[in-house]
């Protein structure tokens, strides 16, 4: 598969070659960070941009009591905010799921790119903005879906996203968060995670096994969870499933 970075932006505007060879220039090799271990803590400094070359990870709040609070997961080719390098520390935490191979961008690095290419500042600055959209989906999930509405917006969310880099194959794409991580992003314990999982299955609507979601019926997921993946911004989405309004 080609870079995901690469991937991802092309999602968004259209990319050079020259603009191709810089990001995947720019990017790196990558270097692995292993599963359930942290990239980067609330508090540090952030000078370069995370960008996850393969696997997943999180970003998260966590109390001192040990509660967490799970606000976007991250996916291969998604940068971790193109501008957090001009904050002086970092507000929440990035934590690798799996193990995940990890590039870097620094801010200096980042600025010359995007000044000599117009097409690739445009794509980062739709990616923030697609980032944000997201972050609003997920507070309208937390506010006024169901339990079970917020599940199915998930998963149709993840795999909208994941089709875009191209991992995924039809109604098919990985799944390796736990139940307890999806307790923690949809505020809600595992055991109620366990019951919305079985009812979704018992709908026909999903099988996850091994890691991997199947979906059996898009449609009927995105139109129990209100999902309709224009938020995503992306111009080529692979399989729209839209939930139509009454």
């Amino acid at each position: 598969m080609s870079n995901p970075l690469v991937r991802k932006l092309e999602s968004y505007v259209p990319l050079s070659e020259a603009d191709r060879l810089c990001l995947i220039d720019v990017v790196g090799p990558g270097r692995m960070v292993a599963a359930r271990t942290d990239i980067i803590h609330e508090g540090d400094d952030p000078r370069a941009v995370s960008v996850i070359l393969d696997g997943w990870a999180c970003r998260y709040r966590q109390f001192i009591n040990g509660r967490r609070q799970i606000v976007s997961f991250l996916l291969p080719g998604d940068p971790c905010d193109p501008h957090v390098f001009l904050l002086d520390e970092m507000d929440h935490t990035i934590g690798a799921i799996t193990p995940v191979l990890l590039g870097q961008i620094s801010g200096p690095a980042l600025q010359a790119m995007t000044a000599r290419s117009p097409q690739l500042d445009l794509a980062f600055h739709r990616e923030a903005l697609a980032t944000a959209a997201v972050q609003r989906e997920w507070t309208i999930s937390l506010g006024s879906r169901t339990g079970i509405e917020r599940l199915a917006h998930l998963f149709c969310e993840l795999h909208a996203r994941l089709a875009a880099v191209g991992l995924a194959e039809a109604e098919t794409c990985p799944m390796p968060i736990t139940q307890n991580d999806l307790g923690d992003a949809m505020g809600q314990t595992s055991v109620h995670i366990n019951r919305t999982l079985q009812e979704l299955r018992g709908m026909g609507l999903i099988t996850l096994r091994s890691r991997r979601l199947t979906i059996h019926d898009p449609i009927a997921l995105a139109r129990l969870a209100h999902f309709d993946s224009a938020y995503l911004h992306m111009t080529e989405q692979p399989g729209r499933a839209v939930a139509r309004r009454a």
